[in-house]
């Protein structure tokens, strides 16, 4: 049994993003990749002694063997204990849980989130801090620059640790607790929801599937929804976490989540369909015959979160991330409670939460959450509309109809433009920046710019300035639209185009949403010169 330091020096390209470090698995399995981030994570926060983390993962290939040097290497730098998930399994939502009621100093996860797994896909590390939450900026650039500098690590020489047993364990004198990786999860979401009268309704015949999508919410699921709700078994499909997501891409949106979406479009749909990703930190609602886009599913939250018990003296505030559409606003603007525009990024709601000055907050890419933890929760979101449904008993179609007729429909979709080389991406960008002064009153398409910027944020709270957050374009008839690249992926860049149309229901409400955003994507395509800079003009998913 010894602790052993190994020289090392800094390998190019180990920079955190938005989300945490995110490569292709071949990288961190590199001989000394992961333990080199692992060890830079420790050196930024003033080293690991003393000091006690969550750590687990989603499951996906080498998930088990990082979490295995991820204890070893904390034993070396004399941390005081680890929590870690029964097999190395939490889900990222389930985690920030355990930072918190555990109250340890951060913790490590591992994931990809809704990117695809496999020796030959990806493979990701995050630290969140003390609060449950993904590190600040602050912290990533200290994080960054510790790998810069990295010359060497510390690693105890010692057998793997068995983590199928949940109970107490230990890597040389430091102890480690194997927890279930449900248990604590399902009972938060307990005290959050009417679980009685959810109970009821699937008693009562109301029928579901959710699809895991072999990813890590699939044992959560099955243990809330069929388990504890009663919901019949086989609800919860594609449940095995599988290193590989079954060969799959763990992204719950219609392109990914096909099977389910054809079953809720067919003749046997059941009345609800969800989805979660990967890590569990996003969600995709479908009901009978009717898709809920991501902001759609936010707006509809933030209106009926007073009827889950959690919520019953109602919300705070709402944040979202400044390219998720503004139809939470006008629900907020209704409420009278504040509202605040964030970047991308759940980081940036952390102040914001732990101040008290929002209880809910989502993003257009599917993660929504509230102040229960400090991180997005996909199953969070499907409990929150079951507890609605179970109340209102209403259908998912007739939900959303209701609540455009009451706040008007912000149409909106997400066109992504994937693979495309970075230099040319970076071009395409540059070249709109450089029209940003000019473009007000001119018309593109049959459409006038009323206005244009570069998305930047002042955190209200610590003051701290982010600057490069997206571009924006705002048209006469309240239009918008928002070009940025996505931090993601693991290789090339990929262009969001989000694009956003208000119209008052009773004057569009027989419109598809292909057809009232098109003028806008005309608008936007011309302007960027996307057909010169990238050489296409249609996307590769539309979500």
């Amino acid at each position: 049994m010894t602790f052993q330091t190994v020289e090392s020096r800094p390998i190019q390209g180990q920079k955190p993003g938005t989300s945490g470090l995110r490569k292709k698995t071949r990288t961190f399995m590199a001989p000394h990749y992961l333990e080199n981030f692992i060890q830079a994570i420790f050196n930024s926060i003033g080293g690991a002694e003393g000091k006690i983390f969550v750590v687990g993962g989603d499951g996906r290939f080498f998930n088990a063997n990082a979490i295995q040097t991820i204890l070893k290497m904390a034993a070396a730098n004399k941390a005081a204990r680890i929590i870690v998930g029964q097999n190395g399994l939490l889900s990222t939502p389930a985690a920030s849980h355990l930072i918190r009621l555990n109250k340890t100093d951060g913790g490590i996860i591992l994931s990809a989130s809704h990117n695809p797994g496999g020796i030959e896909e990806d493979f990701g590390i995050k630290f969140n801090v003390a609060n449950g939450g993904p590190a600040p900026e602050s912290v990533t650039a200290a994080i960054l620059n510790a790998t810069l500098a990295i010359d060497s690590y510390k690693i105890a020489r010692v057998p793997d640790v068995d983590l199928r047993p949940i109970g107490e364990t230990a890597v040389c004198c430091m102890p480690i607790r194997i927890v279930d990786p449900v248990a604590d999860y399902c009972d938060l979401m307990a005290k959050l929801f009417d679980f009685d009268a959810i109970q009821s309704m699937f008693a009562g015949g109301f029928s579901m599937c959710f699809d895991a999508m072999h990813a890590v919410t699939g044992p959560y699921a099955k243990a809330i929804l069929e388990q504890t709700l009663g919901a019949p078994e086989g609800t919860v499909v594609n449940a095995v976490p599988l290193e590989d997501f079954g060969g799959g891409h763990p992204d719950p949106n219609p392109i990914r989540a096909k099977p389910l979406m054809d079953l809720m479009m067919s003749d046997s749909a059941p009345d609800f369909g969800a989805a979660s990703d990967g890590d569990g930190d996003r969600h995709m609602i479908v009901g009978r015959g009717r898709y809920v886009t991501a902001s759609d599913s936010l707006a509809v939250l933030v209106a009926n979160a007073h009827l889950a018990p959690g919520y019953a003296a109602g919300l705070a505030g709402v944040a979202r991330s400044m390219p998720t559409s503004a139809a939470c606003d006008r629900v907020a603007e209704k409420l009278g409670i504040a509202i605040f525009e964030t970047p991308t990024g759940w980081k940036f709601f952390g102040n914001l939460l732990d101040a008290g000055k929002v209880t809910i907050c989502g993003e257009e890419s599917a993660g929504i959450g509230s102040s229960h933890i400090r991180e997005k929760d996909g199953l969070w979101a499907v409990l929150l509309w079951l507890n609605i449904i179970a109340v209102r008993k209403l259908s998912v179609a007739k939900i959303l109809t209701d609540h455009w007729a009451n706040y008007g429909r912000n149409y909106y979709s997400r066109h992504d433009y994937e693979g495309v080389p970075p230099e040319a991406a970076n071009r395409l960008m540059d070249h709109v920046i450089g029209q940003m002064e000019t473009l007000s009153g001119k018309s593109f398409g049959g459409l006038t710019v009323s206005g244009a910027d570069e998305f930047s944020y002042r955190d209200p709270i610590d003051g701290s300035v982010s600057d490069h957050q997206g571009l924006r374009i705002w048209f006469e008839g309240d239009g918008r639209a928002v070009l940025r690249l996505s931090g993601t992926g693991t290789e090339d860049a990929t262009i969001r185009l989000y694009l956003e149309q208000y119209k008052p229901y009773e004057k569009a409400a027989s419109l598809s949403v292909c057809k009232v955003l098109l003028p806008l994507k005309r608008a936007v395509i011309e302007i960027a010169g996307m057909q010169r800079f990238i050489g296409r003009t249609e996307p590769d998913v539309v979500t």
